[in-house]
């Protein structure tokens, strides 16, 4: 049933592929979206921008100016007719509208309007206005403008309109190329999608998410925990190396004071931790943590509570997260400009509310920048500068890990302290 239910499990490459075709989905559903909308107002423009053009040509032309001040309107019509209907068909308007000062229509392309009023609005002032207004051809976009006389006098009007039906028209005539454009938008996400899904396959094979995520944290395990134990080689290498020269010098009470200081204080770390359900990686960890931190010149402190339970973790998970946390503090601590006597870092191990146990890593550093906060916890996310081996993944595994465990972690300043709050081990497994 297991390898059923992993088999159904999406891998990694999976569904990075998903999410980047869901996002080029989306993304081209808005870029449609937008250039329609952009054509559809670039439209209306060109209309309002052609109407106005054409009904101020008009106001000022001769004819026009002759037929609206003449007293024999049948002769105005006829005269108006060819000339206004040629400018009409020229400027692919649907209608151009000549009428007198009172606003009774003298052409039409429907010539039984002829004769009737205006339906639109006539401003009062004698100004140019673009409206969209219903009229006998529909809703359309019309600009009326006023035609003067010699002496500056408003003695008609020129209206001329573009329907919506025709800029609904144009619209449908430039779809074909929005389409094509957001389909191109789409297949070259599409492609991206697959190159993205073939390049992760490339790395993480068949492995889902929570998989990747498990060999992160075991290579930030064995990262940490090498280096804590190359720093307890050192030291121990450094003590045995003092030992000898201590013993060649006949000083043998010193050399044994000194080693015994050292079984001391790994022992003291290890009664620690390996009383009841404690942990002996974490407590592995602990003692080559205490050596780097004596090789960074950082004061380091353990407090365990033998009551403690041991977390809900396996050794891996609760190295990266443990670890990582130490490897923060002392970093912090060490860019602390104090004596060195002024630079600490303290682990607490405790139990906690609801059968939990809380994990507080506490440091004397400089803090978390306040534009940061829990940002912290991003993925490249990091108050320290980049280096080829990157950096703001930590925190953000530890979170990981921290979260998929049903576990939480808070962090709190003066002095930064990061708690992690982990459900405890059923009895069994801990005592296993």
């Amino acid at each position: 049933m297991a390898t059923t239910r992993r088999g159904r499990v999406r891998s990694a490459a999976s569904r990075v592929f998903a999410l980047l075709i869901g996002s080029v989905l989306l993304i081209g559903a808005a870029i449609g979206v937008f250039l329609t909308w952009e054509a559809q107002t670039s439209a209306r423009q060109e209309a309002e921008h052609v109407t106005a053009a054409i009904a101020h040509a008009l106001s000022a032309a001769p004819p026009v100016e002759a037929a609206v001040t003449t007293g024999d309107r049948p002769a105005a019509v006829a005269g108006l007719r060819g000339y206004v209907e040629s400018a009409r068909t020229g400027a692919g308007l649907d209608f151009i509208t000549v009428m007198d000062r009172d606003g009774v229509r003298l052409t039409h392309p429907d010539p039984a309007q002829v004769g009737g009023h205006y339906l639109g609005t006539i401003p009062a002032d004698g100004r140019t206005l673009t409206e969209q207004y219903t009229g006998t051809l529909g809703p359309s976009v019309r600009t009326i403008a006023p035609v003067h006389d010699a002496a500056g006098a408003v003695v008609g009007w020129v209206s001329a309109g573009v329907t919506v039906e025709s800029l609904s028209g144009a619209l449908l005539r430039r779809l074909p190329v929005i389409v094509l454009l957001t389909l191109a938008v789409v297949a070259l996400g599409g492609v991206g999608a697959v190159l993205a899904r073939l390049a992760t396959r490339r790395i993480t094979g068949d492995l889902n998410a929570r998989d990747v995520r498990d060999a992160v944290a075991g290579f930030e395990s064995v990262r940490t925990l090498g280096e804590a134990l190359r720093a307890q080689t050192h030291e121990h290498g450094n003590r045995l190396h003092t030992a000898l020269a201590l013993l060649e010098l006949d000083r043998k009470d010193e050399a044994i004071a000194l080693l015994s200081e050292s079984s001391v204080q790994s022992q003291s770390v290890i009664d620690q931790m390996t009383l009841r359900d404690g942990d002996p990686t974490v407590a592995a960890l602990l003692l080559g943590k205490a050596s780097q931190a004596k090789e960074r010149r950082v004061h380091w402190q353990v407090v365990v509570d033998p009551s403690a339970p041991r977390a809900d973790l396996d050794p891996v998970d609760a190295v990266a997260v443990v670890g990582n946390l130490i490897d923060n503090a002392l970093d912090a601590a060490a860019q602390d400009t104090t004596e060195d006597a002024a630079r600490w870092v303290r682990v607490e191990i405790a139990p906690a509310e609801g059968r939990t146990v809380a994990i507080t890593v506490s440091d004397s550093g400089p803090g978390i920048p306040a534009e940061l906060g829990d940002r912290v916890f991003e993925h490249g996310v990091s108050t320290k500068p980049s280096d080829r081996t990157g950096r703001g993944v930590g925190l953000a595994l530890v979170r990981d890990v921290v979260q998929a465990a049903g576990g939480s972690i808070t962090v709190t300043h003066a002095p930064t302290a990061f708690r992690v709050t982990l459900p405890a081990a059923p009895a069994k497994a801990a005592r296993g």
